[in-house]
């Protein structure tokens, strides 16, 4: 996964959230989903849980750029959103993303409700996104 993620950098990530990734992994995982094609590490994503907020995080999703725009992330981010569907105590998703990947969210449902500039590093603003679930 940190592989990945340096596949990532600079496109959607800033150098600097290696190690908060790696922190991440190592301190902060819940639930960590990953993505394999023909027996080869692709991607994943995770979530967390606020339960005294009655809310879900979706995490550190991330693909190696060579299954981008194939329609895994998509598959990635619908099973992460179905799983926490299961938990009845969970009434919303919230998303922290960039303006690099904020469409593709939109795409999903997620509104927009927050941003703020250069939030992750220089360049790289917070797009703060819900899903409200019935």
């Amino acid at each position: 996964l940190m592989q990945i993620m340096q596949l990532n950098i600079p496109d959607a990530f800033a150098e600097s959230e290696a190690k908060d990734f790696e922190h991440y992994l190592e301190q902060e995982l819940e639930d960590y989903f990953v993505i394999e094609i023909d027996r080869k590490l692709a991607g994943g994503g995770g979530v967390n849980y606020f339960p005294e907020e009655r809310s879900a995080r979706i995490s550190w999703d991330m693909l190696h750029p060579e299954y981008h725009k194939k329609g895994f992330g998509k598959q990635l981010t619908i099973h992460r959103i179905n799983h926490i569907k299961n938990n009845p105590s969970i009434s919303e998703i919230i998303v922290r993303t960039s303006q690099q990947a904020f469409q593709f969210y939109e795409k999903l449902g997620f509104i927009l409700f927050r941003t703020k500039q250069d939030f992750w590093a220089k360049g790289y603003d917070l797009y703060e996104m819900r899903l409200q679930l019935l």
